[in-house]
């Protein structure tokens, strides 16, 4: 019974001990991760400045995808061989244009972008504001704001930020837009309020004049969006009906209540119509956002453009078949491919056939492989559609023409 007792308390003491070398075996290495992750959040001041910058450096845009951006962080190859050292922002200048100047391709912006804590709102961007190019200890580019301007260092204008910092596009291409309704449905068409006539017969109507609106139910002084009902929108992929464009013209003042009611236009974009409709304008979206590629595999196309011109441009907004229901949100930039030609091989096998065209329709056929065509950036989007601002085009595009990831 002794030996049976002593026995257990030997195995007792023996497994305390191997316990506690334990805990010390796991202690060790927990130490170090640590203090590593202590070093990189707060560097001490006998660290070297450089490499305790790039661990806390490159802005964290794309949410909870920073891991892969650490691991495969950009070299000297992304960055534009004309990029200059350093630049003084101006008033007039956007984000991407800046990425421009520093990048070959601008939507890694928020790989190279600096954070500077000791800077309120370091996001953004401010007239006269000094930005200058470096490069951290593995060769990766970074870029940092080297000196604030004026603008950002004035403490009464720190409470109004986004009225200063320079926008990630140009906001007069895309003002229209973003405060008012521009995809319609057929529901709201149908029972909207809409301009019946206006004052002294006019057949258009600009800033200043009076227009008659009927089944609108409204305060004097209440304000509403005029939209002119443009071009419908259909899925191309499977024909599917997606709503109709609505195109912005002005903004309707009632002044009088009743049916039809009176209201006085202001602050136009276009002429307006009779038949338009009158909808409840929406809050004021900021022009500021992310650039960053979407989180999922888009495949989308071109299915119109504002204005209803046949081919897409420089600082063209075009209307996407994807939206929500692909993963869009705004500020993700896609790569747009213009449909290649189907061409007859005049060639194969040896043979080559005059320029007659005599035979051609026997031929076989080969078709071209779509080229890159431009860059987008989405800015609004919806359930089943998006509207995009063209930011970069090194070809003509077209209704029709596929949009992708970059």
């Amino acid at each position: 019974m002794v030996s049976n007792q002593l026995l257990g308390a030997r195995v007792a003491a023996a497994l305390i001990l191997l316990a506690g070398a334990l805990a010390g075996c796991r202690h060790t290495p927990t130490t170090a991760p640590a203090e590593a992750g202590t070093e990189v959040a707060a560097p001490t001041a006998a660290a070297t400045a450089t490499p305790a910058e790039e661990s806390t450096a490159t802005e964290s845009a794309l949410s909870g995808s920073a891991a892969p951006a650490a691991a495969a962080p950009l070299t000297a190859a992304a960055v534009n061989p004309t990029a200059p050292k350093s630049y003084v922002v101006k008033r007039g200048d956007t984000l991407w244009a800046i990425a421009a100047t520093f990048l070959k391709d601008p939507w890694l912006w928020p790989e190279v972008w600096v954070i500077n804590p000791q800077i309120p709102n370091p996001h953004l961007i401010y007239p006269g504001d000094t930005l200058a190019l470096a490069y951290g200890a593995h060769g990766e580019p970074h870029v940092t704001v080297s000196e604030a301007g004026a603008v950002r260092l004035d403490p009464r204008l720190r409470s109004t930020p986004f009225e200063n910092a320079i926008p990630t596009i140009p906001y007069a291409a895309i003002a229209a837009f973003l405060s008012k309704p521009t995809v319609l449905s057929d529901e709201q068409i149908r029972h909207a309020p809409y301009i019946v006539a206006f004052r002294n017969q006019h057949q258009v109507a600009g800033s200043g004049n009076e227009a008659y609106v009927k089944n609108l139910s409204a305060d004097e002084n209440a304000r509403f969006s005029v939209m002119h009902v443009s071009t419908e929108l259909r899925d191309p992929d499977n024909g599917s009906h997606l709503g109709y464009m609505g195109i912005y013209t002005a903004t309707a003042l009632v002044q009088r209540p009743g049916n039809p009611a009176k209201a006085l236009l202001i602050d136009p974009a276009r002429e307006t119509l009779a038949g338009d409709r009158l909808l409840t304008a929406n809050q004021d979206a900021p022009a500021n956002f992310v650039m960053k590629a979407p989180s999922t595999e888009v495949h989308a196309r071109i299915v119109a453009i504002v204005d209803g011109t046949d081919l897409v441009g420089q600082y063209h907004v075009v209307a996407l078949n994807r939206g929500q229901n692909a993963g869009l949100e705004p500020g993700n930039v896609l790569a747009v491919y213009a449909g290649a030609d189907n061409v007859p091989d005049r060639f194969g096998g040896g043979r080559s056939i005059g320029s007659s065209g005599v035979g051609y329709s026997f031929l076989p056929r080969v078709q071209l492989p779509d080229e890159r065509a431009g860059t987008v950036l989405v800015f609004k989007v919806y359930e089943r559609v998006s509207y995009a601002l063209v930011v970069g085009a090194t070809d003509m595009m077209r209704t029709g023409d596929k949009v992708q990831n970059p």
